[in-house]
Parts: C-alpha cells; structure tokens; sequence
C-alpha cells in the first residue's frame, strides 16, 4: 500500500514536539482520534504502547515506524511525523528517531499488514526518501515529499 494510500494532510505534522516516546504516542492518538472518528484515542494510545514493549519500532537512521492493529480502524491509517528534536526510541543503530511514520490498521488481514510494513521500511531505507522529508520546511512540504518522493523512487527503481 503506497504513503498516498495511507496519509493525509491533516494527519502530517512538521517538528512536532515530542521529547519522550509516550508522549508521542499520546500526540499521534490524539491526532489519529481527530482526524478519523471511529479511531478511539485511548485505544490506539494502549495499542501503540503495548506494541512498542514487544520491542523498538525504530528502524534505524533516525526513523520510527510505529504500528498496531486495532478493531475499530476500518482501513490503513498513516500519520507521518518530523519531530522538532529527535529522541530516544531505543533504535537497532542507537540513533535518535526525528521521523516517524505511524501505521494504524484493521485487526483482519495480518499478510496486508506485513506488506505495508514491509514496503514502508524499504522506503524509509533509502537514503533519498529520508532527505526529501528532512528537507521539508512545513507540514504541507513534508506531506508532498512524502508522497512525491515515493513516486520518484518507484519510477527510477
């Protein structure tokens, strides 16, 4: 499933204020509840956080995809996020995480699940993906760079 796929505008955010991974994910619920009623904000909360104690989401140069299946979410939802300072998120390279792409997804259909997962950090990994969107310089940038940029790569690739 493509970023144009899972994002919109009003679930981008641009050097949003993080300072810890809790506080983040209460942020991103907040934001994920606003933005599509049926998702709960205390639901995706716990949901984000019990799946961060399975393990770190962050992958690695500075990106962090969080993701968690939920019973009220009735599509794939994607919220993209440039932190204003980069924090903690107990990366598998140590790194601090400023970018973050949150994945929201119905409880059925585990294989599409993995797919999207799959596809999103193969494009986090490349190196001209993740500087298009640290080059952004407002949230609308960010969302358009996040999309744009993807097109580009699948057409060069």
């Amino acid at each position: 499933m493509r970023i144009r796929e899972l994002l919109a505008p009003d679930r981008t955010r641009y050097n949003l204020e993080g300072v810890s991974k809790k506080r983040l994910f209460d942020q991103v619920a907040q934001l994920a509840s606003s933005s599509r009623p049926e998702l709960d904000e205390q639901e995706v909360f716990d949901a984000l956080v019990a799946r961060e104690r399975l393990g770190s989401t962050g992958i690695g140069e500075g990106i962090a995809i969080p993701h968690c299946r939920l019973p009220s979410c009735l599509q794939p939802v994607g919220l993209l996020i440039r932190l204003e300072e980069p924090i903690d998120f107990d990366s598998v390279d140590g790194r601090p995480v400023d970018l973050v792409f949150v994945l929201l997804v119905p409880e059925s259909n585990p294989e599409h699940h993995l797919r999207t997962l799959s596809h999103l950090a193969a494009l986090f990994n490349e190196p001209e993906y993740r500087e298009a969107l640290r080059q952004s310089n407002s949230t609308e940038a960010l969302y358009r760079n996040a999309v744009d940029s993807e097109t580009e790569l699948q057409l060069t690739s």
